[in-house]
């Protein structure tokens, strides 16, 4: 079976009650492609009104999680708490946390445990700097980043691997259909290598990085990228057009 097309809308620390309403309401009425599986990420705060709203057959991520069961853990979410909340997905291991958060990859590999053991889908983001590119160290980086995750968990089947070069997250800048494919292509390999076969026959790894209704169609040609992940651009109406780059 070949793996289904997926995208995941990353909203970060935006919106309000007032342009949530409206995404999901924009994303309710659109025509999208019934073969590519889709997942919207809003602030916290905003869980439980983004899966009120939004129809079904579009699922809600958090964007983190903590790795311990409910308890003292001031200003953390746990996993039984997005269950509860009929919130299915979660993203781990962002850059944006990994580097401003200084999260290491032994915490990310510890809470993509904790959510896969508690049902939960895991949106696994990895990716290099810019410094690290030039240095030739980009393979090196994400396959110790996925390494880590692979001492706590064995069961690859509910975690897509979101490719995200850290140089190019909000800049603007892509990687070419060509770096995204070869970094893509390792990761499969390492996959087949570390994990098994089957999960790197069904693993979806996505890419993100700027992408954009200009560029997805482009990238989604290749054949180790599975869909996106998309920042910014999931905020807009042209959102829709990134899930249809398949049709």
């Amino acid at each position: 079976m070949p793996r289904q097309f997926f995208v995941g809308g990353n909203f970060k620390m935006n919106g309000s009650v007032d342009t949530i309403k409206g995404i999901v309401s924009h994303l309710n009425d659109a025509k999208v492609d019934s073969n590519t599986e889709v997942v919207i990420a809003p602030p916290a705060l905003y869980l439980l009104l983004t899966r009120e709203h939004l129809r079904s057959g579009i699922e809600v991520a958090a964007q983190n999680v903590f790795d311990k069961p409910n308890g003292a853990f001031t200003g953390e979410i746990s996993v039984a708490q997005l269950k509860d909340s009929n919130i299915t997905w979660t993203l781990l291991g962002h850059s944006e946390r990994r580097v401003v958060l200084q999260e290491s990859d032994s915490f990310v590999a510890s809470k993509t445990k904790a959510a896969l053991d508690g049902g939960l889908g895991v949106i696994l983001c990895i990716g290099e700097s810019l410094e690290q590119r030039e240095a030739g160290k980009t393979i090196d980086v994400v396959t110790a980043q996925l390494s880590a995750v692979a001492k706590e968990v064995k069961d690859w089947s509910k975690i897509v691997i979101a490719y995200e070069p850290i140089w190019a997250i909000g800049t603007g800048k892509v990687a070419t259909k060509e770096q995204a494919q070869e970094v893509h292509a390792a990761i499969r390999e390492w996959l087949g290598k570390e994990v098994s076969s089957e999960a790197a026959d069904n693993t979806r790894i996505i890419y993100g990085g700027s992408v954009s209704e200009k560029n997805c169609r482009e990238l989604a040609q290749e054949k180790d990228i599975d869909g996106f992940l998309v920042g910014g651009a999931s905020l807009k109406p042209a959102f829709v057009d990134i899930i249809n780059a398949r049709q």
